[in-house]
């Protein structure tokens, strides 16, 4: 199924546009807090290098969009389309972080609303993998009307494996969840 994995969304709050190398400033100055790795697998992300082939992997994987806020029209985070772990008629949505100062806020859901929509155009259901451990992710899923699956995913991170449960989001889910 063909779809446009870097589409330009705005919502009401954020934008997503394709990310360029020319981001990589803006980018690494919001994902270089610590604290937004905390609870992340890979918890040392907010280091240079480590950043660094994060961002090497996003931008080949041709699905990577930045989150700019539509008042200030600054950098705020990122999230991506990716086909690789998921099976005909399904996206994956994931690899998001946002700066802390947008925490428990809205701009999540604005973000993952446009993502969302803009999926299920072209895809029956998104999916989105969660480490097994990372209960404030695993919050965030169910605060958007993200179901858990019975489907895991073991990742093969520099620590070791880590187990991933999957969530996913259907249009009739979307349509009568709480981003609709």
């Amino acid at each position: 199924m063909s779809a446009d994995l870097q589409p330009t969304l705005t919502g009401a709050l954020v934008a997503l546009r394709p990310v360029a190398a020319a981001d990589w400033d803006a980018l690494y100055a919001v994902a270089s807090d610590p604290l937004i790795w905390a609870v992340h697998p890979v918890h040392d992300r907010w280091q240079e290098p480590v950043f660094r082939r994060f961002f090497d992997d996003v931008m080949a994987s041709g699905g990577g969009l930045v989150a700019i806020d539509v008042t200030s029209g600054e950098i705020i985070g990122f999230s991506r389309y990716d086909l690789a772990r998921v099976e005909p008629g399904e996206v994956e949505i994931g690899w998001t972080f946002l700066a802390r100062s947008y925490w428990g806020g809205a701009a999540n859901a604005d973000m993952k609303r446009l993502m969302i929509a803009h999926a299920l155009r072209h895809f029956d259901r998104a999916l989105f993998l969660v480490g097994e451990s990372n209960i404030r992710s695993r919050r965030a899923m169910e605060k958007i009307g993200g179901r858990l699956t019975d489907r895991i995913y073991d990742a093969d991170y520099p620590i070791g494996v880590v187990r991933h449960v999957i969530y996913a989001i259907d249009r009739e889910g979307f349509a009568a969840g709480p981003l609709a």
